[in-house]
């Protein structure tokens, strides 16, 4: 296989694997992903409706197999692959979605497309972007490729959408706007230049004319005396690539099925013959046409490879990314899928502890709960109202019954402990619940954080539901310890520090903090030093609860979290039936489906891959 047969041949073959996937330009939905077959070069073939874009292919081809009738009769693009074989080989045609059939009746070619348009256009005259593909293997045809769009036309007819010459003219540039596309212009000449269809669009997209090579066909059909060499010589409208003109077989010809190859030899003695072409005729004509339309795609082919080369690596890895991200296909046995299911738990745990432990962020909350939101809540108690002088009198002449205290009211003392003490459950519960709610929300983000998990939002909802029971298990154990040290305080006080009170006193020598024989044992003085030590006996309690509430709840939530967070959740997984695992397992079915796509096309551009390098190796 030389050099040139080689590169079309790839691009032949990478394109017929893009459609497969859906992947064919134009308005095709690639799904987010990047086109490769806008990175491959390719000859669109354009032009107006009766413009003769039929007949140029029929003669390049050197066989009659393209449907024809009036109106609109190419409604989906038409990928023709031309692949030219040993002149002893027999000729024949093969469709992609007729894989295997070899097909040598060009009738039934011809029937088939028009089978296949309306396979997926339905009988009506709409269009659509999905090609059909077409591959021609003959002895008389050169290594091309060719992409045959609908004719652009001006109105719609009977059974038309009123949009369609917006749709077709949006399809036909879809295509021939890609810098890759060359543009095969097809303009008749018997009519002005400056009319042509095919002309002015492939202006406005390629206005340079680079990429653009000029067709003139119906030269035959010229007012006698006239003659069309101001543009096949480039004075009327100049492109970076000689104009080409071509003499089809007339209509009288088609109806008497004139034989393609009796018709190219016309055509070539038209050209020779002709007073006006005579001295253009080694550079006219559908042969000529088709060998400067194979040589050079095969050059810009061989430009790009190295661009198309990159596209595929820089693809590849993105896929490979993608798909490490998404994961791999999860087994179907019960036993490989237990084992799934506990690595994310455990992928999961690790990251939750991370976050307690501050390698991630948000444990640091908890601390914040004991040093700042605690310490204010416990400020902010309202000892000041319970121990006013008022009150103090209250609770202790109420302690005193009908029988005045003699030295010390005990009893009274213990009523504004007691009360005091109960003030300390509020905050000790608004600790716990403070903790609980962080610990949530560290639950919330390491399962949003573990990446395997996302595949599967059931398994997501069980852990989620399955860790919040636990912790709210720990909670309701931390809020009876946290309370119960607080009635530890309240059940039995500290006798010493009100034993040191009288010799503190007595060190002090303050006479205002000291009785006289003749003070009034149930002045305000005597109440406010009441209030005073209970103050200083709460603050002291304060101090401590300080301390061990923190302790208790660190103890009860943070470290039962970080030990057996998920010990319930194991024990159910354990005794789950093959059945209801796979329903843990239950991915997304876009993510399914999204994984589909990219091991498709994973697969698709690593066989580009190959196949570039052995061309490559080959030239």
């Amino acid at each position: 296989m030389t050099s040139m047969e080689s590169l079309i041949g790839l691009v032949n073959r990478i394109q017929q694997a893009c459609t497969v996937l859906g992947d064919y330009g134009g308005d095709a939905d690639n799904n987010a992903f990047s086109s490769l077959w806008e990175a491959l070069p390719s000859v669109a073939v354009v032009g107006g409706q009766s413009s003769g874009k039929s007949s140029v292919l029929e003669s390049i081809v050197g066989r009659d197999f393209l449907p024809r009738g009036s109106g609109i009769v190419t409604r989906r693009p038409l990928v023709l692959q031309l692949h030219k074989v040993d002149g002893k080989a027999k000729e024949y045609a093969e469709f992609l979605h007729m894989p295997g059939k070899k097909i040598t009746d060009y009738a039934f070619v011809r029937q088939e497309i028009q089978n296949e348009t309306d396979r997926v256009t339905g009988k009506t005259k709409q269009i659509s972007p999905v090609p059909i593909h077409l591959s021609i293997y003959s002895p008389h045809v050169v290594n091309l490729t060719l992409i045959d769009l609908p004719g652009l036309t001006k109105v719609a007819v009977e059974g038309q959408p009123q949009t369609i010459v917006e749709d077709i003219e949006n399809m036909v540039r879809s295509y021939v706007e890609k810098p890759n596309c060359i543009i095969l212009a097809i303009s008749p000449a018997n009519q002005d230049i400056a009319t042509s269809d095919a002309i002015k669009l492939s202006k406005e997209v390629d206005p340079s004319g680079e990429r653009t090579f000029g067709v003139l066909t119906k030269l035959d059909l010229m007012d006698k005396g006239t003659n069309a060499l101001d543009v096949l010589e480039g004075r009327s409208y100049r492109l970076q690539h000689p104009w080409v003109g071509v003499v089809n077989r007339s209509q009288a010809d088609i109806n008497k099925n004139v034989d393609m190859i009796v018709a190219r030899r016309k055509e070539s003695e038209y050209f020779e013959t002709s007073p006006d072409y005579g001295h253009l005729a080694n550079q006219m004509g559908s042969v000529y046409l088709a060998k400067l339309l194979s040589q050079h795609l095969e050059s810009v082919i061989r430009a790009r490879i190295p661009s198309i080369t990159s596209l595929i690596n820089k693809t590849i890895e993105e896929l490979e990314s993608e798909m490490n991200q998404i994961g791999r296909p999860i087994a179907l046995d019960a036993g490989a899928q237990l084992y799934t299911i506990l690595e994310l738990c455990r992928a999961f745990d690790k990251i939750f502890k991370e976050h307690l432990d501050g390698g991630r962020s948000g444990g640091d909350k908890i601390y914040n709960v004991f040093d700042n939101q605690l310490p204010a809540a416990l400020r902010k108690l309202p000892f000041d109202r319970h121990l006013s002088l008022q009150n103090v009198r209250k609770v202790v002449s109420e302690a005193d019954g009908y029988q005045p205290h003699l030295i010390a009211p005990e009893q009274g003392y213990r009523r504004l402990i007691e009360g005091a003490l109960s003030y300390f459950r509020g905050p000790a519960e608004a600790s716990v619940d403070a903790v609980h709610f962080v610990l949530k929300e560290l639950v919330r983000k390491s399962i949003a954080e573990t990446q395997e998990l996302r595949r599967f939002p059931t398994l997501q909802a069980e852990l989620a539901a399955a860790t919040n029971e636990a912790l709210e298990k720990f909670r309701e154990e931390s809020k009876k310890t946290a309370i119960r040290l607080v009635d530890m305080e309240a059940t039995y006080l500290t006798v010493e520090f009100f034993r040191r009170l009288p010799q503190e006193m007595e060190k002090a020598g303050n006479p205002a903090n000291q009785a006289t024989p003749n003070e009034d044992r149930y002045g305000e003085g005597h109440y406010r030093r009441i209030g005073s030590n209970v103050t200083s006996y709460i603050g002291m309690v304060s101090d401590t609860l300080k301390n061990t509430i923190p302790k208790a709840v660190v103890f009860c939530q943070v470290r039962e979290a970080k030990l057996s967070l998920l010990n319930h959740f194991y024990t159910q997984i354990g005794k789950k039936e093959p059945k209801q695992l796979s329903q843990l397992l239950d991915e997304d079915p876009a993510l399914m489906e999204r994984r589909q796509q990219c091991a498709k096309r994973l697969e698709l551009y690593k066989a580009a891959r190959d196949e570039i390098d052995s061309v490559s190796w080959a030239r």
